[in-house]
């Protein structure tokens, strides 16, 4: 009798070594790149939007528009500081100073007269750019001539500024703005579009042209990533670090003034959640708090991600305790994330040399 002989069914080849490297090559490359806040977003779009449809309506989606080109002025300026290598504290009392002396200003011009409501816009934007410049200045020269840390010289300008606002204003709030200012640049839309996005738009595309093409915004990534390495290479560290500080106060302070025109007054505690809020959203949207990284595009995604959740929060009507709560958490998570995406650039790199 033939023997029978028994045979292993065939099983399915696993995949070579050079296949499992190329495959977490290609995962690190893209958290390195993009991160997570892409997905981040889609789940927090999903999440509210089945929690409350509200979320995803037409008249939800202009408020954080609205709502949204406030904080991403104030992101964008943090975000430059970030890619110097440092940060910026007083944001929230520049809001505030701005806010109220503004406020002061177009009141005395405008003095209920129609006929003087754009002279009076004019020279309230004036007198948001001059404070921009005195606070970027204060700053700038606090980091970059006297060489102090910046987390000192912020916050010890947050304060002073903060006084400041208070003196000035006698702790109340300005009233009597054209209605100019109030019903069509604070509240007002062509078509669709809030007119203070619209606003906002050509600044956010100045900065993202200097950042990617200019001199200076390769100088300031070179500042942030290694401020030695820059010297050496022929880079004025002390000039660029302090046009950094200024051009971050300028944006800050036209924040102040379309939220000024927001809230239809001058307000000393306006802007005080910005300084968080605005830390958080460069750092989820790619900066590094070491320097050297950040950008436009994904400072963009990090101010979406939080208008968004601060909106959807309030659409399912969170406290502010609890919203401060979530945003401290966000804050935290974010710093692991540039942690975790720093390292895997690192690792990203090694295998690129070694192919």
């Amino acid at each position: 009798m033939a023997q029978q002989t028994l045979q292993r069914p065939a099983t399915e080849p696993g995949p070579l070594p050079g296949q499992r490297r190329n495959t977490s090559y290609w995962g690190m490359k893209a958290f390195a790149v993009g991160g997570p806040l892409p997905f981040l977003l889609i789940l927090l779009v999903v999440g509210f939007s089945i929690v409350n449809p509200v979320f995803l309506s037409p008249q939800n989606l202009n408020s954080v528009a609205t709502m949204g080109v406030f904080l991403l002025l104030t992101a964008l300026a943090q975000m430059l500081i970030l890619i110097s290598g440092g940060f910026d504290l007083s944001v929230g009392s520049n809001i505030a100073l701005t806010s109220v002396c503004s406020a002061m200003v177009m009141n005395s011009v405008y003095g209920g007269v129609e006929e003087y409501a754009g002279l009076a816009i004019v020279w309230g934007l004036v007198i948001a750019v001059v404070i921009g410049l005195i606070v970027g200045l204060v700053n700038g020269i606090g980091v970059a001539i006297l060489r102090v840390n910046a987390f000192i010289v912020t916050l010890a300008t947050m304060s002073v500024f903060s006084g400041v606002t208070m003196v000035v204003s006698g702790g109340r709030e300005i009233s009597g703005l054209p209605k100019l200012f109030t019903h069509e640049i604070g509240s007002g839309r062509l078509g669709p579009i809030p007119v203070a996005l619209l606003l906002a738009i050509p600044v956010v595309a100045v900065l993202f042209v200097v950042l990617r093409w200019t001199r200076y915004g390769k100088s300031i990534y070179a500042i942030g990533g290694n401020e030695i390495a820059a010297t050496v290479a022929g880079i004025r560290v002390k000039t660029n670090l302090l046009v950094a500080y200024v051009i971050g106060g300028v944006l800050t302070s036209f924040a102040g003034w379309l939220l000024t025109a927001r809230v239809s007054s001058g307000q000393p505690q306006l802007g005080g959640e910005y300084m968080m809020m605005s830390i958080t959203a460069a750092i989820i949207g790619g900066a590094s708090l070491r320097g050297g990284r950040g950008g436009v595009g994904g400072t963009i995604l990090g101010v979406l991600f939080i208008v968004g959740l601060t909106n959807g929060m309030n659409l399912i009507r969170l406290d502010s305790n609890q919203q401060a709560i979530a945003l401290g958490i966000a804050l935290v998570l974010s710093i692991l994330i540039s942690r975790a995406r720093e390292r895997t650039r690192r690792a990203v790199a090694v295998l690129e040399l070694t192919k």
